[in-house]
């Protein structure tokens, strides 16, 4: 797919208006100094630099457990990577168990990654295009029985190929690592993987297992959501990477 044929196919995409569900704490390009933006921006430097020495345009987010934070780092770190001129991103929603992405954004479930895995739309059609932003979304698409069986398509392994070829950056959210297959196999597709845990909730043992689990597929750092009940960020308090 080279650059002119992207740039047609993208042209197709549906436009909707950047309006977050409510309490979602996505970040605004139009607020740039409120939190948590900081914080993302901090993430998308550390990601850059690290791009500058390694081939890594897709990236994989998950947790060892639900409620850990990750679909909202998977949101608005694609939103911060949007922010820069002239640099294609994606947030795809490969949860296709409990899919989260479209709720975020206010829009239709479908038609999107699903629906395009099984042949039902093009590519375009299963993407929408956040306005005034260089931000796309897949949703997650319809429901599907056995999603782990989906993703083991070998349709999966040519959207991850052909996916540098049309973004910048391309984020993927996936399940938690310890509730089901699915992000261990979309791991070993992707250039790089992010783990994201909950401070004071997230066990060194669940760490320790969702690492493993991973079998170091690239696993580019850690990111620690600090947040409490009676906050409204969340802290991403530390980042690393295997290559400081």
């Amino acid at each position: 797919m080279n650059s002119s044929v992207s740039a047609e196919l993208l042209a197709n995409v549906i436009e909707i208006p950047f309006e977050p569900a409510p309490e979602s704490y996505l970040i605004d390009w139009r607020a740039p100094q409120e939190m948590p933006s900081e914080e993302f921006r901090s993430l998308r430097t550390r990601l850059n630099h690290l791009h500058e020495t390694q081939r890594v345009h897709t990236l994989v987010v998950s947790s060892p457990s639900p409620a850990e934070g990750k679909t909202f780092t998977s949101a608005n770190l694609a939103l911060a990577q949007s922010h820069l001129a002239e640099k294609q991103v994606l947030l795809a929603d490969f949860d296709l168990r409990r899919p989260m992405v479209h709720d975020l954004f206010q829009t239709d479930r479908e038609p999107g990654l699903s629906d395009y895995l099984m042949g039902k739309v093009e590519f375009s059609a299963a993407l929408r295009k956040i306005a005034d932003t260089n931000l796309y979304i897949m949703p997650a698409g319809s429901h599907v029985k056995n999603p782990l069986e989906l993703l083991n398509l070998k349709q999966v392994k040519e959207l991850f190929d052909e996916l540098p070829r049309v973004f910048h950056w391309s984020i993927i959210d996936t399940p938690p690592l310890l509730f089901s297959a699915d992000a261990n196999l979309l791991a070993t597709l992707a250039d790089g993987t992010l783990l994201v845990v909950k401070i004071g909730a997230t066990t060194f043992d669940n760490v320790i297992r969702a690492m493993q689990s991973l079998c170091e597929n690239n696993v580019l750092g850690i990111v620690a959501n600090g947040a409490r009940a009676s906050e409204l960020y969340s802290k991403y308090t530390y980042y690393y990477s295997k290559n400081d």
